[in-house]
């Protein structure tokens, strides 16, 4: 079997993830997002690595998941899917994920598209959750995570008509940070990812955990965790460094201690 994704890296401490279906416009199907969750589990266990990019092509980042595939799988088959698995492996990715999006990002696409951090996407790129056609419902976090990312009103919409919406809308709702040029999205992402590999891992990983708490607790609990992570950091090296290096007005060098 080809491999599904194509690897760079890791350089200046970004790994960059290419999913790689051209023929099926990179639907995501078991054996990709298999292989997806293996090399996430790889690189959260190596130091070089500090942040990711995940990106597809200037056609389509993901149009959906693999509808064949789907069709194979009765009631049985769904409450046994390993791609459950699968996305629950690359949900607990701790280190930053800078997502470069360009045209469809359908479906399971768009899923994948919300399990990044950061999301950068082409002026082309087309946001939907289209499996409302197919008589079913997203199954991948759609529904949740799409309320969390741009409200009520609109996720309902998405959800319910199955109707994409644009970059630009996108942007305005909160579902990505910034709008690029189509064929500058990956270098933008990478720049992005390149500046947080700079930064202290430590903070880096309790700074992303911490935002995640936001979505998922309340503001007390948030809170707490917060603080408790603020106090955890007061005992890392990287602390010191960074202090010493702010105070000698000189680029810290962080270690990861």
């Amino acid at each position: 079997m080809p491999n599904l994704l194509q690897l760079e890296g890791p350089q200046r401490g970004v790994l960059r993830i290419t999913l790689h279906r051209p023929e099926a416009l990179n639907a995501l199907n078991t054996a990709l997002l298999g292989e997806l969750a293996e090399v996430l589990a790889s690189a959260d266990r190596d130091d070089a690595i500090r942040a990711v990019v995940l990106t597809g092509s200037r056609r389509a980042f993901a149009a959906g998941a693999d509808i064949n595939e789907m069709a194979e799988r009765d009631l049985v088959g769904m409450l046994d899917d390993p791609r459950q698995r699968h996305w629950a492996a690359i949900a607990r990715f701790s280190k930053p994920i800078v997502a470069a999006i360009n045209g469809f990002t359908l479906g399971g696409g768009c899923e994948l598209a919300m399990h990044a951090d950061i999301r950068i996407a082409g002026e082309d790129a087309k946001f939907g959750q289209p499996e409302i056609n197919l008589g079913i419902m997203p199954g991948a976090g759609g529904t949740q995570r799409l309320v969390r990312a741009v409200g009520q009103a609109l996720a309902t919409q998405m959800v319910l008509t199955g109707e994409p919406i644009s970059a630009r809308r996108a942007l305005e709702a909160g579902l990505i940070s910034e709008i690029t040029q189509p064929e500058l999205t990956v270098e933008r992402a990478t720049a992005i990812a390149e500046r947080i590999a700079e930064k202290a891992p430590l903070a880096v990983r309790l700074a992303k955990e911490a935002l995640h708490k936001a979505l998922d607790t309340d503001l007390a609990t948030g809170l707490r965790f917060e603080r408790h992570a603020f106090t955890v950091l007061a005992g890392t090296a990287d602390r010191e460094e960074g202090i010493k290096a702010f105070q000698e007005k000189r680029r810290a060098q962080f270690t990861g201690r």
